[in-house]
Parts: structure tokens; C-alpha cells; sequence
């Protein structure tokens, strides 16, 4: 028992601090999704996205509506059809970032179909007082998840490639906000209640790090067999 109990300690000594607070924002993303999904379809609890709607109906302007309409843009299906390839293009320009390149191209794809996926299974409609016209289903938020696959890739290649710390830093809050404002502009403009969006924020989170994870080992196993083959 006491062997055991070493070894176990000794493996969480091992564990770097990035490591712990990966796996502490996979759990907790997971259990935000769950809680949501629980909240929705089984206790069918509809406070919190009425304080939201109350609360964004409260600070409605003619100025707030159309930045809200601005910022929604920066995870529409026009935007994200145009920009994630942009991005790969020019990532994969540059040979030593060529596989942060095909991570844009394949976790902005299947975040998509996944997205795509969940709304199908969950078939929550939208809100009848929407301020666009939204095709499609409600749960999880598509511009909260999409988005947030995205963008927090996006703050990902930032850490791994910025040696700059005032640069990280920026870039990695002004990323931040934005993916903030895309979810409460979703809420504001009433196409989702503000679980669809807390939903889809921990679904695309944890579809991130997912992903990351197996396209690191896969970086690793391509990167051992090329050393073998110039050994």
C-alpha cells in the first residue's frame, strides 16, 4: 500500500503545472456541459437564461444592438468558412508552424461537425424573440463552441509561438474578450438562451483539448519515425 501510495505521488511530481490545469479545465468543462444539458432537459430550469434575457434587455440600445450584431460576425458561418483556412494558408507557410497549420484546418472542421451533431441530439429550438433570422436548432451554441475551438486554438499558438510576454499577454485577453462577446452577443440578440451558450463554450473547450492532445501524439509518433529513418 505504502509502494503504491509513493508511486502515485511520485507521478503527480512528475505533472507539470500546464498539465494539471489541462485536466482541471477538461473536468470542469465537462461537468459545466453536463450540469447544463441536466439543467435544460431534465430538471427543465429556465432561470438563469430568463435573467440573462432580462438582464441584456435592461442595457438594449440602437448602438449596443448593432455592435452586438458586429462582434456575432466574428463566429458566423460566413466568417468561419473564410478565416480558419486563412489562417492554415498562412501557418502552414512557415515550415516550423505547418503543424499548428493542420490543427486550425481539423478542430475548426470537426468542432463544426460535432456542433452539428449535438444540436441533433439535444433538438432544443430556439427562442421565439430572436432580433435575427437564426436557421437550425438551439443547444449547444454553434458561435459558442465553434468559437470557442477556435479562438482558444488560436490563444493555444499564441503561448507556443509569442516569446514576447507583454504580446502573449495581450493577444491571449483581447482573444479572451472577444470569445466573451460572441457568447453574450448570442444572448443579447436572443438566438440562444444563455445555456446554449455556456454549453457550447464547455463543449468546444473540451473538444479542444481534446484534440490538441491526440494531434500532439500523433506530432510526436510522425517526428520519432522521421528520426528513424535518418538515423
Amino acid at each position: 500500500m505504502k509502494r503504491r501510495l509513493q508511486r502515485f505521488i511520485s507521478a503527480l511530481a512528475l505533472l507539470s503545472v500546464e498539465a494539471v490545469l489541462v485536466w482541471l479545465a477538461f473536468f470542469a468543462c465537462m461537468l459545466l456541459f453536463i450540469y447544463m444539458a441536466q439543467l435544460v432537459f431534465i430538471e427543465k430550469s429556465t432561470g438563469l437564461d430568463e435573467a440573462m434575457f432580462r438582464f441584456a434587455a435592461n442595457h438594449t440600445s440602437l448602438e449596443t444592438t448593432r455592435f452586438m450584431r458586429v462582434i456575432s460576425f466574428f463566429a458566423s458561418a460566413d466568417y468561419l468558412m473564410v478565416v480558419p483556412p486563412l489562417v492554415t494558408l498562412i501557418l502552414a507557410w512557415f515550415r516550423q508552424l505547418q503543424w499548428f497549420a493542420l490543427k486550425v484546418l481539423v478542430i475548426s472542421l470537426t468542432s463544426t461537425i460535432l456542433n452539428q451533431a449535438l444540436k441533433r441530439l439535444f433538438e432544443r429550438p430556439r427562442p421565439e424573440t430572436a432580433m435575427l433570422e437564426q436557421s437550425g436548432l438551439s443547444f449547444p451554441s454553434g458561435h459558442a463552441m465553434i468559437g470557442g475551438s477556435f479562438y482558444g486554438l488560436l490563444i493555444y499558438i499564441v503561448w507556443r509561438t509569442v516569446p514576447n510576454p507583454f504580446w502573449r499577454w495581450l493577444l491571449t485577453i483581447v482573444l479572451t474578450l472577444l470569445l466573451l462577446l460572441i457568447g453574450y452577443s448570442r444572448i443579447y440578440l436572443n438566438v440562444h438562451y444563455a445555456t446554449d451558450v455556456l454549453a457550447g463554450y464547455s463543449a468546444g473547450i473540451l473538444w479542444l483539448l481534446f484534440s490538441i492532445y491526440f494531434m500532439r501524439r500523433l506530432e510526436k509518433i510522425y517526428f520519432r519515425k522521421v528520426e528513424r529513418k535518418q538515423a
